[in-house]
């Protein structure tokens, strides 16, 4: 499209020089000129225009010199309106005022229209580059729009610990956060019923951050939900939910996933550790300890892999708080780690307290820990305790 350019001016003469001029632009369609002869008739053409992108403004003019054009312009606040000055040569102090409040250049009196075409040229590729840079923004701010609802969506299909209370009634509390690091994340955290006494719990953690985790994320919480609530073993379920998503993995993607199912009636815990951090089993008396690895490698990253189990029991009272590494390894300004040990210790004060109270806990200290610093991963938690 043609750049369309105003020339106000109140010399006639000007019109008839830079028509004939620039002929070859306005013939090709690259140039467009408007005129308007003072301030006031600039305005009422600009209305008129409003894709005008550079303004020719002689200063010293009737009814409404170029000074106050300038500031009604500057009050449009469009940074891809480029205005050049014109004046005699011996008005300096007023260019010098002109370029002061905003004038992007400027051009004296005889104009040089040599010069004045390199000027013209000039302020089009700063406008080219305001577009630009307008339109990024503009992608800028729907990208961020789509983020909001993926996060909003990313929250939704995570359950609510009210969905499962109905049926685990008075035998086990349990309680679920995450918080990811950028607007959606690669973290997540899952619990359903499988039959009339044992329900699945899982946790994971996929590689990477942004929006190929949480969809990859998305994905895998999908299969291996889908697997377990089938009634099969821990070991089953992983092993068929990595054949597949082997299969389907971009970039060399994977998911560390830690798989139980509990028996609400005796308490007894039979779970599969694919390369997750392991969970700290909190007894009533305040000992914390890991969970023993199964020896199992993360999820999706090898195809036709044999995984394994282990069984443990939760006794009335036991807590079982299962997390990723965003816990862990979140890092403060001087770059320490919160680390196994703090962890341990916070939990060692929480006997007593419920899962809830657990997970607010361990978040609390993390975040005194961690100070100013950013968070650099995901934090997901998911803990459950026998009544």
């Amino acid at each position: 499209m043609a750049v369309k350019i105003l020339s106000v001016d109140d010399e006639n003469d000007l019109e008839l020089l830079l028509t004939q001029y620039f002929r070859r632009k306005i013939r090709k369609g690259e140039y467009e000129f408007v005129f308007a002869h003072n301030g006031l008739e600039a305005l009422t053409m600009m209305l008129k225009h409003p894709d005008i992108e550079i303004i020719l403004s002689d200063i010293n003019m009737p009814e409404m010199d170029g000074l106050t054009l300038l500031a009604k312009i500057n009050e449009m606040r469009n940074p891809a309106l480029k205005v050049i000055m014109v004046s005699a040569y011996g008005d300096m102090g007023n260019i010098r005022q002109a370029m002061n409040n905003g004038a992007f250049d400027f051009a004296t009196k005889p104009i040089d229209l040599d010069d004045l075409s390199v000027t013209i040229e000039k302020a089009i590729e700063q406008i080219n580059y305001v577009h630009a840079s307008q339109r990024e923004h503009s992608q800028l701010e729907s990208l961020k729009g789509d983020l909001a609802v993926a996060r909003d969506i990313q929250q939704a299909i995570l359950p609510l610990t009210s969905q499962l209370k109905p049926f685990i009634q008075d035998k086990l509390d349990i309680a679920a956060s995450m918080t990811p690091a950028k607007d959606v994340g690669g973290d997540f955290y899952d619990f359903f019923r499988i039959d009339d006494t044992h329900i699945g719990l899982i946790i994971a953690d996929v590689s990477g951050k942004g929006i190929p985790a949480a969809i990859f994320m998305a994905v895998s919480r999908t299969l291996i939900r889908a697997t377990g609530i089938r009634g099969v073993s821990p070991s089953e379920c992983i092993s068929y939910s990595n054949k597949l998503l082997a299969q389907e993995s971009v970039n060399s993607m994977f998911v560390t996933v830690f798989y139980a199912i509990f028996d609400l009636t005796t308490g007894t815990m039979t779970y599969c550790n694919a390369g997750h951090n392991p969970p700290y089993l909190l007894k009533a008396s305040g000992e914390v300890t890991a969970l023993p690895m199964t020896g199992d490698a993360m999820v999706g990253a090898i195809d036709d892999l044999d995984f394994h189990e282990a069984t443990t029991k939760l006794e009335k009272g036991d807590a079982l708080v299962m997390f990723t590494d965003g816990v862990t390894e979140a890092v403060n300004t001087s770059f320490e780690e919160f680390g196994e040990k703090r962890l341990t210790a916070t939990l060692e004060q929480l006997s007593k307290a419920n899962c809830q109270q657990i997970i607010d806990s361990v978040k609390t200290d993390v975040a005194a820990f961690v100070g100013e610093a950013e968070q650099s991963d995901d934090i997901t938690l998911l803990t459950v305790k026998r009544i």
